[in-house]
């Protein structure tokens, strides 16, 4: 094989009663890669870590097991959450398999590539950005021994170095390009089954960590490839629901409508869920959503106060949520809405009004989920913010989009075992690679606020035995003790 491809994007979750959750999406960004590897005549030995049966997978002797024999060439690939995983567990994976060259991909390592490889010197290359073009060329590189200094996206070491090389142009056209290696995989194997409609967003969120990948540009399939994929996936996998995991789909009332003619005319029966802007459905796109299959739209609504939505620049109002949300309520069966809490700017008397909002939302019985915030490298609001000395860890206490699959939890709450404390010391050792892992300003910022969310049961008291953010056993593998 050219290369050893490893997906390490996954969902994991340990409990303090010994109970682990855990859901498989199917993997599409490494599925995309092998279809464009494939189609340049390179082979790939492609190893998904979510399929995994252990329960305690987040060990590097366990990652070190799961890479025997590789191709001359690993890449992994993952997100925020577990790259400290990852570098941590570099060191034993370079001893054995000192030949290999070792590649990073996917989201987490975003905006600290050049940190990453001053800091882990068994890691050999970055890459960044969409891979469709510059992966393929990538292997053939270093397969073919040649200078890497042609390959866009990447960024590695020469001469004494390090090295970024220029971005490629974005793919504006993401009809031409392959669909995923949905081939290579068994569907029966994954709970969730993704698709993509689009790449990218333009609004300037300041904390969001998805635009900035993109260059804040979104590029859009037409409505009939996408129906096209979804008939393929239905009649040979059998996928009767599918999860549009794009931020952006639905991106207007006129998108909307586009997709849902073009899933009316295919006579398709499927369900789906998506993510949607809440300022950008109106009453005739939600009929027609929900009339060809939508059972569950989502809304990022952040905050229900107006000063803090604008400081984040999120570029709607709580009005606006408040009647659209309702809207949307009147005809989806399932509504979702994202909160985020724990704003540095955000007073006590600000998330007042986002609790007001998601208490009423509750009412309504859409279904309500905080998140604390979490800062990530390429936010603008991390970037933007000069005074970082009030940034804590905190061994009680991440953001859900930061768990790491070690820690016990119980809703937001964790507890870490003894054993791994020095993997914690590592994360605290590096705040700058892994900020998503630290707080703003605990005692005055976060725990006030939290305390409200538990006494509004949005969060689980360790005393309790539900909460907002608990999952529910039809959507996860569950395995006892």
């Amino acid at each position: 094989m050219d290369i050893t491809l490893v997906n390490l994007n996954m969902y994991f979750v340990r409990y303090l009663d010994g109970m682990v959750l855990r859901q498989s999406q199917l993997p599409l960004g490494p599925l995309y890669l092998i279809s464009a590897l494939h189609q340049a005549s390179l082979t790939v030995d492609f190893r998904d870590y979510q399929l995994l049966p252990e329960k305690n997978i987040f060990e590097p002797e366990v990652l070190h097991d799961f890479l025997q024999k590789p191709a001359p060439i690993i890449g992994i690939s993952c997100m925020a959450n577990l790259l400290p995983f990852v570098l941590y567990s570099m060191p034993m994976l370079k001893k054995a398999y000192p030949q290999s060259i070792f590649v990073l991909g996917g989201v987490g390592p975003m905006a600290i590539e050049r940190q990453i490889l001053e800091r882990v010197a068994e890691l050999d290359i970055i890459h960044r950005g969409e891979g469709e073009i510059s992966v393929p060329l990538l292997v053939k590189t270093l397969k073919e021994k040649r200078s890497l200094e042609n390959v866009p996206n990447i960024f590695y070491r020469s001469k004494g170095h390090i090295v970024q090389n220029p971005a490629a142009k974005r793919i504006a056209d993401l009809a031409s390009i392959p669909w995923p290696a949905y081939d290579t995989v068994d569907f029966s194997q994954y709970f969730g089954h993704n698709i993509l409609g689009s790449r990218g967003c333009p609004y300037p969120c300041t904390f969001c960590s998805i635009a900035p990948i993109w260059d804040w540009k979104s590029y859009t399939r037409p409505a009939e490839d996408i129906v096209r994929e979804m008939s393929h996936m239905h009649q040979t996998h059998g996928v009767k629901e599918f999860l549009f995991q794009d931020e952006f789909f639905i991106a207007s009332p006129k998108r909307a409508l586009s997709f849902a003619a073009a899933l009316k005319k295919a006579n398709l029966h499927i369900e789906y869920k998506a993510f949607a802007r809440v300022d950008q459905v109106d009453e005739e796109s939600l009929q027609a959503l929900a009339q060809t299959g939508c059972k569950e739209i989502r809304f990022g609504i952040e905050s229900g106060s107006d000063k803090v939505l604008r400081e984040i620049q999120k570029k709607l109002t709580s009005d606006i949520s408040m009647r659209n949300v309702a809207l949307a309520k009147r005809y989806i069966k399932e509504v979702d809405t994202f909160f985020i809490w724990g704003f540095p700017t955000e007073t006590l008397e600000d998330f007042s009004e986002s609790l007001f909002q998601m208490i009423a939302f509750r009412g309504m019985g859409v279904r309500v989920l905080p998140s604390l915030i979490t800062y990530l490298p390429q936010t603008t609001m991390y970037q933007e913010m000069t005074d970082r000395s009030k940034f804590e860890f905190c061994d009680f206490l991440l953001p859900e989009y930061m768990i790491t699959g070690v820690e016990k939890r119980v809703s937001v709450k964790m507890e870490i075992e003894e054993k791994h404390i020095p993997f914690f010391h590592f994360i605290q050792e590096n705040q700058d690679l892994f900020p998503g892992f630290f707080q703003y300003d605990l005692k005055n910022n976060i725990l006030p606020k939290l305390a409200m969310l538990e006494e509004f049961d949005f969060y689980m008291a360790y005393d309790k035995i539900s909460g907002a953010h608990e999952p529910t056993p039809d959507q996860f593998v569950m395995q006892s003790r």
